[in-house]
């Protein structure tokens, strides 16, 4: 088979993994190992594990640890040291120290039966630390899904993973080293270390400043293509260099990451290296994938199982037990230990190293991998019915709860025809702003536990609570509210909401915001009062700038802009009268004039709740003082000569009103 024929073996191989995965939503990577099992030696027999294919598989986990050294900076370390290096070292080096404790009682047990237990302390290690990893990418998209990524469990979830990534590192440098005498382990160990330190030093102590320096040099040209090939030259450059080192390539990547990650490219580079990342991690799991050997498996299929549940009980165990001790509440520890008990990415990076230098016999890999993929397989089972676990298991989790939900109606009780804003990030507490300043009752959910108390302490009507979840939005009085807002752009989560408020207080009108306006149909069929696309309204103010811009009438960039609102927003039909808008089906609809009074207008004093405009069927907009300045109204703004008022309301109305302002 030529190179070509089986590049696009692969290819293929992959594209009907990635698709049928999508369509069971299963993540991408279970795809690429069920392929790479169907088309390796060991089933289909199509292809087989060359040198090649397996060196350039190997960039998948140079991409990959690229990308978590993006993930790693000092924020964010800070902001979870707690988490990183309580949590997950222990959590880390327990379960290493546990597998190889494990090790020594079978050995003794095995030769207490007369019979050799064949795995060496080198194995267990290996084994351990295989076991200690679980899958960020999995992991981490349910999380994002769920909107758990800001909860409790979530920053100790994140926390424990972000420490699992890190500590590949110094194993990757120990592995290779394990199956050499105690004196020449040390000696290696020693040598990889002291290089590590030293090149550590140089690349961070002076590195941030030349990747700063260069980075900008090279985007200053403004080539995408230049930028690009400078970011691949310098991943695999640095990767290059520690690979010479006697260290690994991934490394070197994961300095890499680093480096970039504490300039202001962090997010073009991430966007950028995605496709290199994820194709080649791909192509790294089939190549996992034809390693299992399904016969052995038939055949021993209890020990698969066995090698299943055990590790899957022991690190839910282990996790939920030292979140205890580093005082989560029970209900957080235990949904904590329920995420991370499924087997990781990095495991099989680390185990494929321990098979390839001989510390695990051939008889173990096949039902290894196939542990650890079925425990990738259960991990979005886990996460599902995680509440319904942790309730079973801990019945102080239904009081914490009840706490938190009694926390939201306290707050709400005395609300009525108020606003529950969904999300209380940027867009959300302007939405509040503008409804504090029409004095409009609201309370917003937030699942970010910083942003709840800084904005609680503030005196803002802002709790904890999951806007997605029935108890959440009933405890805020959804039954009393007279407008649900979704601020964040989460069209799974939207629409779950939607589906909540539809069924239980259908009257209740729902505005989303969203990206652009490709889910806009789904979101109105779902029950959507109004959807609010950002790129719309960005691409509305970029077209009437240009077209006036240009030299197009002032009136006719208006008139373009409100019909293409009033064709996306049916809420929003006032507009400003022109000379060629009297046709049929306009001129009895509502629109907006402008009426500036008289200087010495016998108005001016007065108050508009005194000239009860709204008695003619007209509403003010707005009111512009004759210095310039824009002032909000209400009832008791009191009038002045010189201002312009912006009324809205039909034709006839607007008339009346217009004669009675300048009367």
């Amino acid at each position: 088979m030529t190179s070509l024929d089986l590049a696009l073996l692969y290819l293929v191989a992959a594209v009907f993994g990635v698709v049928i995965c999508r369509s069971l939503k299963l993540p991408p990577m279970l795809g690429y190992l069920a392929v790479g099992v169907l088309i390796g030696p060991n089933a289909l027999a199509f292809a087989h594990d060359s040198a090649s294919i397996q060196y350039l598989a190997e960039f998948g986990v140079v991409f990959l640890m690229f990308a978590i050294g993006l993930e790693f900076n000092l924020p964010k370390l800070k902001a979870l040291r707690t988490a990183v290096f309580g949590l997950g070292m222990s959590q880390v080096v327990l379960t290493i120290a546990g597998a190889l404790a494990g090790n020594v009682l079978l050995t003794l047990a095995f030769s207490m039966l007369g019979r050799a237990w064949d795995l060496n302390w080198g194995g267990a290690l290996v084994l351990g630390a295989a076991m200690a990893m679980s899958s960020t990418a999995i992991v981490v998209k349910l999380m994002a899904e769920r909107l758990e990524l800001e909860s409790p469990h979530g920053r100790l979830v994140m926390g424990v993973l972000l420490f699992q990534d890190l500590a590949v590192v110094p194993l990757l440098v120990l592995i290779p080293a394990l199956n050499s005498s105690g004196g020449e382990m040390a000696e290696a160990l020693a040598w990889a270390g002291l290089k590590a330190a030293v090149l550590l030093t140089l690349l961070l102590y002076g590195g941030q400043k030349l990747m700063r320096w260069w980075l900008t040099l090279v985007a200053r040209r403004k080539s995408d293509e230049l930028f690009m090939l400078n970011l691949l030259l310098v991943t695999l450059g640095l990767a290059w260099m520690t690979e010479h080192a006697g260290l690994s390539l991934a490394l070197g990547a994961f300095v890499a990451g680093m480096l970039i990650a504490e300039t202001e490219y962090k997010h073009q580079v991430e966007t950028d290296i995605r496709p290199f990342h994820d194709v080649l991690l791909g192509l790294f799991f089939i190549t996992i994938g034809m390693k299992l050997d399904w016969r052995p498996l038939v055949d021993s299929w209890w020990l698969v199982i066995l090698l299943t549940a055990l590790p899957i009980l022991a690190k839910f165990a282990l996790i939920a037990g030292l979140a205890r001790l580093f005082r989560s509440p029970p209900g957080v520890a235990l949904r904590t230990g329920l995420y991370l008990a499924q087997a990781g990415e990095f495991g099989f990076v680390l185990l494929t190293l321990g098979a390839q230098h001989q510390l695990i016999a051939p008889q173990w890999v096949s039902p290894v991998l196939a542990s650890m993929v079925l425990s990738m397989l259960a991990t979005p089972l886990l996460i599902l019915y995680s509440n319904r676990i942790v309730m079973k298991l801990s019945s102080s989790d239904w009081l914490m709860q009840s706490v938190q939900l009694t926390t939201i109606a306290k707050k709400s009780i005395k609300a009525e025809a108020h606003v529950i804003i969904c999300g209380y990030g940027r867009s959300g507490q302007n939405l509040a702003r503008l409804l504090e300043g029409e004095h409009i009752p609201y309370m917003a959910l937030d699942l970010d536990p910083d942003r709840v108390r800084q904005a609680a302490a503030a005196g803002q009507s802002v709790v904890f609570g999951d806007a997605a979840k029935v108890q959440s939005l009933m405890a805020a009085g959804l039954a009393r509210a007279s407008a649900v807002v979704v601020s964040y752009h989460d069209t799974p989560s939207a629409l779950k909401i939607l589906h909540l408020v539809q069924t239980h207080a259908p009257r209740v009108p729902v505005i989303v915001r969203t990206i652009d306006d490709s889910d806009l149909e789904k979101l109105k069929a779902a029950g959507a009062t109004e959807v609010v696309p950002e790129a719309i309204e960005g691409s509305l103010m970029l077209a009437s700038h240009a077209l006036a811009l240009v030299g197009v009438p002032m009136r006719r960039v208006i008139r373009i802009t409100r019909d293409a609102r009033d064709r996306r927003y049916g809420l929003l039909r006032g507009y400003f009268h022109g000379a060629d808008d009297d046709t049929a089906d306009e001129i009895e609809q509502a629109r907006l004039a402008s009426v500036t009074l008289p200087t010495a207008s016998p108005h001016a004093g007065e108050a508009l709740d005194d000239l009860a405009l709204h008695a003619l069927g007209v509403a003010v907009v707005s009111l512009r003082r004759a210095s310039g300045k824009t002032v909000i109204v209400d009832d008791h703004t009191t009038l002045a000569g010189g201002d312009t008022l912006v009324i809205s309301g039909v034709p006839a109305a607007l008339a009346l009103a217009e004669g009675k302002l300048l009367s």
